[in-house]
């Protein structure tokens, strides 16, 4: 059974910067793709970034291009979600998702490409 568990959350002040993780256990991870999404309470859940397995392609949201980097460890299990220049826009619960790929160059951009979720870490940003 797989396993997600996102960290790095936590309240910054706009124009700072936060890296989530989310750690992957249960299955040989290097060979799904994954998605960060965020929630806020009241609007539907909302694409972030999504990387590739093999960790060469990587596909962003519009309002995040430039200021969110996401990248992948497959040897430690983790992908990561570099977020700087943050606005208060930005504040929402982020959770990470995983789908097992055939190909490792496929990024997904809707929540219903993928089949396991995390239970999501908080971003606040003040202003």
């Amino acid at each position: 059974q797989v396993q997600l568990v996102e960290s790095g959350g936590g309240l910054v002040p706009a124009g700072g910067s936060l890296r989530l993780s989310c750690a992957h256990s249960g299955r040989t991870f290097s060979m799904d793709s994954v998605g960060w999404f965020r929630q806020t309470p009241g609007k539907e859940r909302e694409f972030v970034a999504a990387i590739s397995w093999s960790g060469k392609n990587a596909e962003y949201t519009d309002s995040v291009k430039g200021r969110f980097s996401i990248s992948r460890d497959n040897v430690k299990n983790t992908v990561y979600l570099q977020m700087n220049s943050l606005t208060t826009e930005d504040t929402a619960v982020y959770r990470c998702a995983t789908v097992r790929t055939a190909n490792g160059t496929y990024t997904y951009s809707s929540h219903y490409a993928y089949d396991n979720w995390g239970q999501g870490t908080q971003v606040t940003v003040s202003s």
